[in-house]
């Protein structure tokens, strides 16, 4: 951890020593450091000590994996890098690449689900059930991205999508970063929205120039390691429906800089159902107010995530502050957030990827 006084004008004397004894949620390297950061602090405390009262409810996750993926990770008993070690897939391109899971078929999602989907997936282990996948497989270090996306549409009142109603459905997908070395895990997607063209528009700085208005088709689940599995076959179809007929599609296009940019460009192809802004830090990037001010214009459901509920605290506030409304799907919690807790954290707080959601589901009023 960072001392939570670091950048008020005096250097760090060292590692953090000390922590609030409030809200046990910020340290410090020094006394000094903690008296010059409690005027910054002191409007946060309360709120970050309703949060470590929580803690606990955060680092619930039914694999066999949680207990090294989340509280000695925090303890430094254990890194992410060594819980990785001991199921073979450390510095292995997070075992999915080019269309590939470095894994046997019995822990990752190859092919299309044994049944439909028959009602709203609300945890890890119903969604693990569904897909006939053992507690102790790490894939949802990955899924969580397509199961956030699966998730939003619930919580932005967007279900018919999910029961196959709908059969065009447009996503504007913000600032993907790690997601360009993993775009494979959102074939997911197909077994999520059966029967739906899913068509996501993947827009942010990270994206490389020579990339810009590149096409993706994902066509199949991504393969397995096992040689004579199904996902092998040439004949491989998903999600076909035998009353209409109709496969489901993903595509994913890149769009390189800022969404207030390039949504010209964009809409001239691809109007939005919802936009989803994973991992957003509103707070803390400034090139952020011109894009809500522009989604409030367009009026189309938005969900974003944060790491920690202080930063979608932070981030409901700008929101707020920028368009003058009131955000009607509130903080919570997501089910599917990723399991494993993000290291090298400013708060002592757990933080995970895609930890917590809220957005709204209509602009006007």
């Amino acid at each position: 951890m960072e001392c939570a006084g670091k950048r008020q004008g005096t250097r760090c004397t060292g590692p953090v020593t000390r922590r609030c004894a409030r809200c046990g949620a910020v340290a410090y390297c020094s006394v000094s450091h903690q008296i010059v950061h409690w005027p910054a602090h002191k409007e946060e405390c309360g709120r970050l000590e309703q949060h470590m009262k929580h803690m606990d409810i955060l680092n619930e996750f039914p694999f066999t994996f949680t207990q090294e993926a989340t509280v000695q990770v925090c303890e430094k008993l254990e890194t992410r890098c060594s819980v990785l070690k001991k199921r073979g897939v450390h510095q292995m391109g997070m075992w999915l690449l080019n269309n590939s899971w470095d894994l046997s078929n019995t822990f990752c999602p190859c092919t299309e689900p044994l049944s439909m989907i028959s009602k709203h997936l609300t945890s890890w282990k119903e969604y693990y059930e569904w897909r006939s996948i053992p507690l102790h497989s790490p894939v949802s270090l990955l899924l969580h991205r397509p199961l956030t996306i699966y998730y939003a549409t619930q919580v932005a009142g967007l279900g018919r999508w999910t029961s196959g109603i709908s059969h065009k459905l447009h996503i504007h997908y913000l600032g993907p970063e790690k997601e360009l070395l993993q775009l494979s895990v959102f074939s997911e997607l197909h077994a999520l929205f059966p029967n739906v063209h899913v068509h996501i528009e993947l827009v942010g700085p990270a994206i490389p120039q020579h990339r810009d208005g590149e096409m993706i088709e994902l066509c199949n689940y991504a393969h397995c390691l096992d040689r004579d599995c199904v996902c092998k076959s040439s004949s491989e179809t998903v999600s076909w429906d035998a009353h209409t007929s109709k496969p489901s599609t993903v595509t994913l296009q890149l769009r390189s800089g800022f969404y207030h940019d390039r949504y010209k460009d964009i809409a001239q192809d691809s109007s939005p159902h919802l936009i989803v802004a994973p991992n957003a830090g509103i707070a803390a990037y400034s090139s952020w107010p011109p894009t809500i001010e522009l989604i409030k214009d367009m009026d189309i459901p938005a969900v974003f995530s944060d790491y920690c509920k202080e930063a979608c605290h932070l981030g409901a506030s700008c929101i707020t502050g920028v368009t003058g409304c009131p955000l009607n799907i509130p903080i919570q919690l997501n089910p599917f957030r990723q399991p494993m807790v993000v290291e090298d954290s400013v708060l002592w707080l757990p933080c995970y990827s895609n930890c917590f959601l809220y957005g709204m589901s209509k602009w006007s009023v």
